[in-house]
């Protein structure tokens, strides 16, 4: 089976940037007093009159971390406040320290997300935001740190965002003119919880007397002409006269379609070239 892949030669105008290990930014050491600790954050604990038990620690994915004398302790959830207290109540009872003031500062603010799905070298979830690369803000930074479309990618991905509005939008993004010709109005911004998913490119098929049967990728508005030569030709035992294209219809029936070399394919078409009674 033969796929092409014209993200091939497009892959060479993404830049190389790969992404530290650690998936947070910096930010002032300050955050709003509502502010809901989660997974990631990197906060700095200090008591008064305790040098020895000032801790900086990055907040797990059990949404705990590690203090001394008390081990690990979920903060996750509660404001700076809130976990300062909680820390406070755990010395005070265990009889750890007398009457503790404990303060709780985030230096570094986990970073929002945004997720990429399909045909990509590396799916999955990525931070928007990183102290020692550049931040991930539209589709291209996006295609870059997921290691670009796979081999098998289509021509196209699918963002689906939130408006101001709270409304679901679904966007189309050109690839090949976004990584082929450069074009900017593809290159979308994206934003925190966006999902970008990137189809598997669609086929046609093609068997019978041609010189090279398979499986090739369906290009926009390809005719059965082209898909003809993109098949290698007719051999000379076939014959133009007759081709079939078996397609397959809503309710799952395939039919026989007739049809003539000026004929638009459609994906997943079977393309069979008969051979020639002469």
């Amino acid at each position: 089976m033969e796929i092409g892949n014209p993200f091939m030669r497009a892959a060479v105008l993404i830049r190389c940037v790969m992404l530290a290990g650690c998936l947070v930014f910096t930010l002032p050491a300050v955050a709003a007093k509502d502010y809901k600790l989660g997974t990631g954050d990197v906060v700095k604990i200090t008591v008064y009159n305790h040098a020895d038990l000032t801790t900086e620690a990055r907040i797990n994915e059990s949404g705990k971390l590690s203090f001394p004398l008390l081990g690990e302790v979920e903060i996750a959830n509660l404001s700076t406040e809130e976990a300062s207290t909680r820390l406070a109540t755990l010395l005070s009872v265990g009889g750890l320290v007398q009457r503790p003031q404990v303060n709780i500062q985030v230096v570094r603010f986990r970073s929002p997300l945004v997720s990429i799905l399909g045909e990509v070298a590396k799916p999955g979830k990525y931070p928007m935001r990183n102290p020692e690369a550049d931040d991930v803000k539209t589709i291209a930074d996006l295609l870059v740190v997921a290691g670009g479309p796979s081999p098998t990618a289509a021509d196209y991905l699918m963002v689906t965002q939130r408006s101001a509005n709270g409304q679901t939008v679904h966007k189309r993004v050109d690839l090949v003119a976004l990584l082929a010709r450069g074009d900017a109005a593809q290159n979308i911004p994206i934003n925190e919880g966006d999902i970008v998913f990137v189809p598997r490119m669609e086929l046609f098929y093609i068997y019978g007397e041609v010189h090279k049967p398979g499986a090739y990728r369906l290009e926009p508005d390809m005719s059965l002409m082209q898909a003809l030569a993109v098949g290698g030709g007719v051999t000379a035992r076939g014959t133009q006269r007759g081709i079939e294209i078996r397609r397959r219809d809503n309710e799952g029936k395939v039919n026989v379609v007739t049809s003539s070399l000026d004929s638009p394919l459609q994906a997943n078409d079977v393309i069979y070239v008969k051979e020639s009674l002469f």
